[in-house]
């Protein structure tokens, strides 16, 4: 809009209304450019970023297993990476192997990049979730890490606790196992956190909690975010978990 209204400005100053017309298409045509190469740079930090903190959490806890090697290579997969960016994103998670990577200064410029919005920053913390549980136990220094991450990424205390839930249903069992009446608490108290509501809200509080995650996590938001297309399937797990969290709480209190 920025580039629109300069060039139509000037092309109304020096040639009029006909002057007016170009200048609005050529500011168009700059938008459009400057658009797409933003979009560019956000992707590439995003795969950047991703791949680099993924190597940051294997490595926290001394050992890097074999079920997270796993996870990220079906990381691979679920986004898409063509050859030249697998490369990339394999260059970049061994870089966050070593002892000397810069953590805090590799998600501050991921920061920085990405249009400001949750959803991104969610589905780039869900993505590491998966690497943290892969091996069904999260170790103390992993989650000291994912806790950093977060906090980067200016997070708060809510935004914590729905993290936190959602490693606890990447660790978890299937749910087809037997649960004790700890775990089905476990798992209500989970529900709540993963909608950002604590359990004494009232119904129209959390029916309002769940509407308003649903449209920031839709699927269709993912382009206009900068993510690539490739994401839709990390969008759509976090709406499946936003839907499967409210409908635990619907059924356990009984909504109407």
């Amino acid at each position: 809009m920025y580039f629109i209204a300069i060039c139509a400005f000037l092309g109304l100053w020096f040639y009029g209304f006909v002057g007016l017309l170009m200048g609005g298409m050529v500011g168009g045509v700059l938008a459009y450019v400057a658009l797409r190469e933003r979009l560019r740079r956000v992707r590439e930090q995003f795969i950047g970023a991703t791949f680099a903190v993924m190597g940051a959490l294997c490595k926290a806890d001394g050992v890097v297993t074999r079920n997270e090697i796993q996870v990220v290579e079906q990381t691979f997969t679920l986004l898409r990476l063509g050859p030249e960016q697998k490369a990339k994103a394999k260059a970049a998670f061994n870089r966050g192997k070593t002892p000397g990577f810069d953590l805090d200064g590799t998600v501050a410029v991921f920061a920085r990049v990405a249009p400001r919005g949750s959803i991104l920053f969610k589905l780039f913390l869900q993505l590491q979730a998966m690497v943290v549980a892969a091996d069904g136990q999260v170790h103390p220094a992993e989650r000291a890490v994912l806790h950093r991450v977060a906090r980067d990424l200016g997070l708060g205390d809510r935004e914590l606790a729905q993290l936190e839930a959602l490693i606890r249903a990447a660790a978890r069992p299937p749910s087809s196992a037997p649960q004790s009446r700890d775990s089905s608490q476990r798992r209500l108290a989970d529900a709540y956190a993963v909608l950002g509501v604590t359990p004494n809200a009232s119904e129209s509080d959390i029916k309002h909690a769940y509407r308003k995650l649903i449209r920031e996590n839709h699927p269709d938001k993912i382009a206009s975010k900068g993510l690539p297309e490739s994401m839709r399937s990390v969008a759509e797990a976090r709406s499946r978990e936003i839907n499967t969290a409210y409908d635990l709480i619907k059924k356990t209190r009984a909504f109407a």
